[in-house]
């Protein structure tokens, strides 16, 4: 592990932008919006948090935020979507595991295999080596 703040601090703005993300998808739910249609909707809302809390505070980036920077992290915020619409449909439909528990446990995952690596590399690159 080259640098355990970073991951932590990640980390915790992950459970932050998770928190509203599943505010959002309980209100959608319980409007009877379709489960991953409101998976893929409370994760974009979550990752607007994310965003500004993984630039500030995880990764310490200072630079001017560009257009390229917003679109690297579009990209791994929809990717990280589907990723959770996807899990969310097996863990819900498939497993039967009730809504709550399959979003904690399906949003855990997609950070560890695609979302923390992804900005790390993608997003805050730069902010990464230094911090």
């Amino acid at each position: 592990m080259r640098n355990p703040r970073q991951l932590l601090t990640a980390g915790i703005a992950g459970a932050l932008g998770t928190g509203l993300d599943l505010g959002v998808l309980v209100l959608l739910v319980g409007h009877h919006v379709s489960i991953p249609l409101a998976t893929f909707i409370a994760a974009l809302a979550g990752a607007v948090a994310n965003f500004a809390l993984n630039k500030y505070v995880a990764f310490r980036d200072r630079s001017p935020i560009t257009v390229g920077q917003i679109a690297r992290f579009h990209f791994v915020a929809v990717v990280a979507a589907v990723l959770l619409a996807a899990a969310m449909k097996i863990a819900t439909a498939n497993a039967a595991v009730p809504v709550v528990a399959a979003k904690l446990a399906c949003a855990a995952l997609v950070f560890a295999i695609w979302t923390y690596p992804a900005q790390r590399r993608l997003v805050f690159a730069r902010a990464a080596e230094v911090a």
